[in-house]
């Protein structure tokens, strides 16, 4: 095989270097480390971390990409080997039977049969085919029933019985520090995503567990493939919005004068402006700049990727008003305060003031109003794609799954699994960003801590 980094990898990995380089710094600074002990302490925090870890581990196994190496003839120099133009991922290593064990078309979650009916092919009427993959094994499809229910149980046990080993491992690891980090969260937590996974792994290899789509996909294969687009889409578009919104805010509120004139018409004028009407009229460009260089790319992935780039681009550069916005307000409120005062009569520049008084104040602000945004950008990018200014056609996410299922909710009878599955891990992916954001808004605003 030959190894693929896309652009949205690379900055997928720095952004998981980031994090675990600003672990260590946390706990060689005093002040950080008190903080992280808080949100350890809290079993809605351990948890909601615990979920999200689960889904960056989904994503992190989608952004290891590469391409398979082509049938060659014997004697053939290892140099001129050739490689498949389609971009695969570790993912779809693991989930390969769901990748192209495909049917005709729609079938419901855990069926044996197909969910139309179609003409025999002895012309004695119309029936249910059975399934070329879903249920197969099965020699008579009315034992499907008991099948689902032994392998539902033996994968609880499976994975009740990992949850227990681990809680063998954790009460000699992590009792010893019950007092700043809340592990009984944690091992339930885990061990509930462990026997998820367990009856998952049981059902899968036989049955399509929630169902195929139009076109015969398996629909659990397209969601845990949506969970890459989603991170990155919260993710990139936050970072790349938050360094203009906190600089911004921060100078307007602190220098005031022209400086607070000019940056509140900026965001002024970008806020008059229709953030629908902007994100299309910039997709559409990039479209065409895309279009008219094909060179550029030698992959769809990597056409692909350039789209979803600039979307968290052009979606960072009309989300960032709202926050330096609030940003301006506090800081006009803390540059009134004593301390700061009593700075600027030391002499302190005031670069020193913004940074070591003013953004440590605001913080909070930023924590809630990010991980806000992080929500509202995954649930965008669903709204966005229904009306055709999403992601390409061919990259899988959320918002492709509710565009290609919003049609047959119409039928009778009503399709409905797609959609479910897609609002399912889009529920648990917000909830679990959400719940853990207000532990740590909580821990690290100053004045939280010190009331």
């Amino acid at each position: 095989m030959k190894f693929v980094l896309l652009w949205s990898d690379a900055l997928f990995f720095l952004l998981l270097a980031a994090c675990l380089g600003g672990i260590w710094w946390a706990r060689r600074n005093p002040q950080l480390a008190a903080a992280w002990r808080d949100v350890g302490r809290s079993r809605v925090g351990v948890a909601g971390a615990a979920v999200l870890l689960c889904f960056v581990a989904i994503a992190f196994l989608d952004s290891l990409h590469y391409r398979e190496r082509l049938p060659q003839a014997p004697g053939v120099a290892e140099a001129q080997a050739q490689f498949g133009i389609e971009v695969l991922s570790a993912l779809d290593a693991l989930l390969a039977k769901q990748k192209t064990q495909t049917e005709k078309t729609y079938s419901a979650p855990l069926a044996t049969h197909l969910f139309a009916k179609e003409s025999r092919s002895d012309g004695q009427g119309r029936d249910f085919p059975r399934l070329k993959f879903g249920g197969r094994h099965l020699g008579d499809a009315g034992d499907r029933d008991a099948d689902v229910f032994k392998r539902v149980a033996g994968g609880a046990v499976g994975g009740l019985a990992a949850g227990l080993l681990l809680a063998l491992v954790a009460r000699r690891y992590l009792r010893p520090r019950a007092d700043w980090f809340a592990w009984n969260a944690l091992l339930w937590t885990l061990t509930l995503i462990l026997i998820g996974s367990g009856i998952l792994a049981a059902l899968m290899p036989y049955y399509h567990v929630l169902g195929t789509d139009k076109v015969g996909q398996d629909v659990l294969y397209l969601t845990l493939k949506s969970v890459r687009t989603a991170l990155l889409i919260g993710t990139l578009t936050t970072l790349s919005m938050l360094p203009a919104a906190l600089l911004l805010g921060i100078v307007a509120g602190y220098r005031g004068g022209w400086i607070d004139d000019a940056i509140q018409y900026l965001y002024t004028v970008l806020n008059s402006i229709p953030g629908v009407l902007l994100i299309a009229a910039s997709i559409l460009m990039m479209q065409v700049v895309i279009d008219t260089h094909p060179e550029w790319f030698s992959t769809a992935a990597e056409r692909a990727d350039a789209r979803l780039l600039s979307l968290c681009v052009i979606m960072g550069v009309t989300s960032w008003t709202g926050l330096c916005r609030l940003l301006r307000a506090e800081t006009l409120k803390l540059r009134e305060l004593e301390y700061v005062q009593a700075a600027q009569a030391f002499g302190v520049s005031g670069f020193s003031i913004m940074a070591r008084h003013i953004l440590p104040n605001v913080m909070h602000i930023v924590m809630i109003s990010v991980v806000m945004d992080f929500s509202g950008l995954v649930l965008a990018e669903a709204v966005l794609s229904y009306v055709g200014i999403g992601v390409d056609p061919t990259t899988i996410s959320f918002g492709t799954m509710i565009n290609m299922a919003r049609m047959e909710l119409a039928r009778e009878p009503m399709v409905w699994w797609s959609l479910v599955a897609a609002f399912c891990f889009m529920f648990v992916l917000v909830l679990a960003a959400n719940l853990f954001a207000d532990v740590v808004r909580d821990a690290f605003d100053p004045r939280g801590r010190a009331s």
